[in-house]
């Protein structure tokens, strides 16, 4: 889906107080620039920023960082934030795949990756983020005991992030083809695409994963 872009984005992204300007500044000092030493979870590719925004209000002792390449999204979640007194949220307009480049080892507690762009084509699945070249850089700044979570509307997507995850060397704490219809709906945050796939009664997958030893590799559906 082409996005319309929005004149002067680039700009007004540029002015933000809400935006790192020059996060490679920040690797291994995030503590220092959120002024505590709370756990810091970031979401990759986070659309409006609906679901974030929530969750940083919900939990004021847990630092966010919102992840967003494309400047007409991001200033839509700007805008957002705007009416909000979320200290503990800041935005990153950069390509997920420098990520190791903007946080140190270990600094990461938790990855959301919510409704990603399924790149259907063959020749464009290194582009999923939930393939081995993403996955690879979130074994670069996750910490050993964080998890990465994912959730999706495409069932194609889902079943190759099934197979890639485990083969990246990560275990599948749990996985659901039915979020909203199962034990794991409890405490959920919906995003904005989530709010409509629901609306429309469309299945939500989601999975847990951590980085494990071979040997504890496993899969729990529900």
């Amino acid at each position: 889906m082409r996005l319309r872009h929005i004149p002067g984005a680039e700009e007004q992204i540029g002015e933000s107080p809400y935006v790192i300007q020059e996060p490679r500044e920040y690797r291994g000092r995030w503590a220092e620039l959120f002024g505590n030493g709370n756990p810091v979870r970031i979401e990759v590719g986070m659309g409006k920023g609906r679901f974030l925004m929530e969750l940083a209000a919900a939990n004021p002792g847990i630092n966010y960082v919102g992840i967003e390449m494309y400047s007409t999204v991001l200033l839509k979640a700007i805008r957002k934030r705007e009416n909000l007194n979320l200290p503990n949220l800041w935005f990153l307009r950069v390509d997920a795949r420098t990520l190791a480049d903007i946080f140190g080892p270990e600094e990461v507690d938790r990855i959301y990756l919510n409704f990603s762009d399924p790149w259907p084509k063959d020749r464009h699945a290194k582009r999923r983020l939930t393939s081995p070249e993403f996955l690879a850089v979130y074994h670069k700044i996750l910490k050993y005991d964080g998890v990465l979570e994912f959730k999706t509307d495409n069932r194609e997507l889902f079943d190759y992030s099934l197979e890639s995850v485990p083969a990246a060397g990560w275990r599948i704490q749990m996985y659901t083809f039915d979020l909203h219809h199962s034990p794991y709906a409890e405490g959920n945050v919906m995003t904005e695409y989530e709010m409509k796939f629901s609306a429309e009664g469309k299945p939500v997958c989601k999975l847990v994963a951590d980085r494990a030893k071979p040997e504890e590799s496993s899969r729990t559906p529900e």
